[in-house]
């Protein structure tokens, strides 16, 4: 199965994501009476890597040869410099800066790996093509990507999406600090065929804040909806675990513009104990979805489900031998994180 979040630095890869936590950002556990607005919308987001992250070391052409001071150090991808020569440094800009400027004097980095800080110390070489002096990283300071909107609470306006967690490139969960969230229009779809998971292709609006990513997990990311956000989605109520039957149901999911629409399926199996967060296997139904993008497609993450007039789910995976399949995450889940 592939998650189906699409974040599309490199390439187009599942979304998770590994955050701080922050017991202020919880939202109530999911009952029968709490009233929700619907999502279905896609939405862009940007989102911070708190310091600058490594992604891959290269070698520097110098007077004397090829050479990486960074790969030699030890430095490799995933890890994420916070510090360098005692300096916080956030952007690629500034860790640009402050290496150049140490010329070929020793360098002290302060690195995090996974849940460990580490010191490494390096000595920066002169790039023979820029006359600059480099460590030989490549570097980023944020991911972007799409994905979809499952609910925004009615009365406090915190959202829930994509239902996962995000991973980079190499399959491994990013620590990710906070970002923003911007209105999108899809403007094309890579159709899921057999064997290969199909993508949406979207555009960010970016004079249309949707809001602000504050807490990132394994059930998706969440945050605040802007206050000039115009909230014209359907309202519902949340179902609890045992509402949910096997039996028909239905999506809502942007698959051309920027306007949700209402898609049919069906619920398969439901297994409200399952650990992983795949509470519901899913069919889709809908021919004209089916017609339009072959089924389940990345950046359909977090598509609500609902089931008989209330929220219960959201689309997470897709099946990569039947893309007309994958599978959900109880809405309660997301709704307690």
């Amino acid at each position: 199965m592939r998650k189906l979040g699409v974040f599309i630095l490199g390439v187009a890869v599942s979304c998770g994501v590994l955050l701080y936590p922050n017991d202020s950002l919880q939202a109530e556990a999911a009952t029968p009476d709490k009233i929700v607005y619907v999502g279905g919308m896609s939405a862009g987001f940007t989102l911070k890597t708190g310091g600058v992250q490594i992604i891959g070391t290269c070698e520097i052409l110098t007077d004397g040869g090829a050479s990486s001071p960074a790969g030699r150090a030890g430095i490799r991808a995933g890890d994420v410099v916070t510090k360098a020569g005692g300096i916080r440094v956030e952007t690629v800009e500034e860790l640009n800066e402050i290496v150049n400027k140490s010329g070929d004097k020793a360098l002290e980095l302060e690195i995090k790996r996974g849940g460990e800080v580490k010191i490494v110390k390096l000595t920066p070489i002169k790039d023979k093509n820029t006359e600059k002096f480099r460590i030989g990283v490549l570097v980023r300071d944020s991911v972007s990507g799409i994905g979809t909107v499952t609910y925004i609470e009615k009365e406090s306006g915190r959202f829930g999406s994509l239902g996962h967690a995000v991973e980079g490139e190499n399959k491994r969960e990013m620590r990710v600090a906070d970002g923003l969230v911007y209105e999108c229009d899809i403007v094309g779809v890579n159709k899921g065929v057999r064997g290969k998971a199909g993508e949406l292709r979207g555009m960010f609006i970016s004079d249309k804040r949707l809001g602000k990513a504050e807490k990132l997990c394994d059930c998706g990311i969440f945050g605040q909806i802007s206050e000039t956000f115009e909230t014209k989605s359907l309202q519902c109520a949340v179902a609890t675990s045992d509402f949910v039957k096997p039996g028909n149901a239905y999506i809502y999911s942007t698959v051309e513009g920027n306007c949700p629409k209402k898609y049919e399926i069906e619920i398969v199996k439901v297994d409200k104990r399952n650990k992983e967060n795949k509470n519901y296997v899913i069919k889709i139904t809908d021919e004209t979805l089916i017609e339009e993008t072959g089924g389940i497609v990345q950046g359909m993450s977090g598509s609500p489900i609902l089931q008989d007039g209330k929220l219960v789910g959201a689309v997470t995976h897709v099946f990569l031998n039947d893309p007309t399949r994958g599978y959900g995450i109880d809405i309660a889940t997301m709704l307690c994180e």
